[in-house]
């Protein structure tokens, strides 16, 4: 069943505190959301009786794991892909539109020619909980846009900055044939530049069915990433994409996925 969650503040918040709770929501522009897990999503037909995605990785049986980068490409960008063929794992990449999309188109056909998952991140990181429904829906649709120019398909995962999102962003992503994607482990990498730490982070978070998120625009980041795999899959986990992880159910437009 789906959870009800908040991307800004801890569950089970006492009841003398809910009025509080209530009016720190609001006025922080976050909100309660109901979020599928990967197994619900699994468990699920697809919401319009069409065929099931398929997966050479039954994530049912097997201990699987996603490993997620936003906010690329850039410069990193080509180590991580190299790290990422060399170790035969496919990732899902959110991307920015402007001036990172835009800037190196390369990048994002080579990450969609070498098997990656290509979702959306927005076109300039505003914050969607910040903006009316025709924000959100720039902000979104110019970066489905530049991705299809350079692809030549839209994607349908997109993960909203900061992991904020309301009903208005779902049903503007709804609209836009979007499924919102958030995560289960964050290494906070935008705040460390020491890459053992940030592997640590990952490594101490990493559990079945899991969304790992990392940044490919950060220095410390990439350099991580080989140790990150080798240890997990030491672990007995498998490396897959967010489809892969939800599959054989597919990502409803609109709706929101976190374990």
């Amino acid at each position: 069943m789906p959870r009800n969650t908040t991307t800004c503040t801890p569950r089970g918040i006492a009841a003398g505190l809910a009025v509080v709770a209530s009016l720190t929501l609001a006025l922080s522009g976050c909100a309660a959301y109901d979020a599928t897990s990967p197994a619900d999503a699994r468990s699920r037909p697809t919401a319009d009786g069409g065929e099931r995605v398929k997966s050479g990785v039954d994530c049912a049986e097997e201990r699987c794991i996603a490993l997620t980068f936003d906010a690329g490409p850039s410069k990193h960008t080509p180590e991580l892909l190299d790290i990422l063929k060399e170790k035969k794992v496919h990732a899902t990449f959110f991307l920015l539109g402007r001036n990172h999309v835009v800037k190196h188109p390369e990048l994002v056909r080579r990450e969609a020619d070498e098997g990656h998952e290509i979702a959306n991140h927005t076109w300039s990181h505003k914050i969607l909980t910040d903006l009316d429904a025709d924000g959100m829906r720039e902000e979104t649709s110019l970066a489905q846009d530049a991705i299809a120019k350079i692809t030549g398909h839209k994607p349908t995962l997109m993960r909203p900055p900061q992991g904020r999102t309301n009903d208005t962003v779902a049903d503007v992503s709804r609209g836009l044939g979007l499924a919102q994607v958030l995560w289960s482990a964050t290494a906070k990498d935008y705040s460390t530049t020491d890459s053992a730490l940030i592997e640590k982070r990952i490594l101490d978070q990493a559990d079945r069915d899991g969304i790992i998120l990392l940044h490919d625009i950060y220095d410390g980041t990439v350099p991580a990433v080989p140790g990150i795999i080798d240890e997990l899959k030491n672990r007995g986990y498998t490396f897959v994409t967010v489809p892969e992880l939800l599959a054989p159910g597919t990502a409803e437009p609109g709706k929101v996925y976190k374990p």
